[in-house]
């Protein structure tokens, strides 16, 4: 744990695996506040964020970009502070001399929900555009599409060992969008 004064070097923390030999995300971190960065497959920094729960956005990260969340780095905190945890987070990105695309041109997609119509095949959106759908049959669509992708992202993890059970919030799907519930 770091006192409120001490900035460790991102260098000098050890790597953790995203996902561990059982399959399991690092679970030290659930519910623990802190500063994390993930790393990809050739431990390249692609993220430096912090959270009341660490574990909790390293899953919602983890969903959101599989294929750059192979390491991370944790620095937890006892008590809340973002004035702590923003100093650390500035402080690990200048470490690094130029800025993780997760936290320059990629930040929304590090940060936000799923958009799934930006990854429609252009059947989908042929079928989502077509003048003879109402609104429940495009929410239809959408909701189908969201589905892929959801499944296309879980045999991604499957494949990688991940024995952890996501859930996707179900209302959000219909607005063509897939996040962790």
């Amino acid at each position: 744990m770091t006192t409120e004064t001490n900035t460790p070097a991102l260098a000098s923390l050890e790597y953790i695996p995203y996902i561990g030999d059982r399959g399991e995300l690092p679970e030290q971190f659930q519910g623990k506040i802190g500063v994390y960065a993930i790393f990809d497959r050739e431990k390249t920094l692609q993220f430096v964020g912090y959270s009341r729960d660490v574990y909790l956005s390293l899953k919602q990260h983890l969903v959101r970009q599989p294929q750059q969340c192979y390491w991370v780095k944790v620095q937890t905190i006892e008590r809340p502070s973002r004035t702590v945890l923003e100093n650390i987070e500035n402080a690990w990105i200048a470490e690094n001399v130029s800025v993780p695309a997760g936290n320059g041109d990629d930040k929304e997609k590090w940060t936000n929900a799923i958009d799934v119509k930006k990854v429609m095949t252009p059947e989908e959106q042929a079928n989502y555009q077509n003048p003879a759908n109402d609104e429940l049959a495009q929410i239809k669509v959408i909701k189908n599409v969201a589905r892929r992708v959801e499944a296309e992202i879980l045999k991604e993890l499957e494949a990688r060992g991940l024995q952890l059970e996501l859930r996707f919030n179900p209302k959000l799907k219909e607005q063509g969008l897939l996040d962790l519930k």
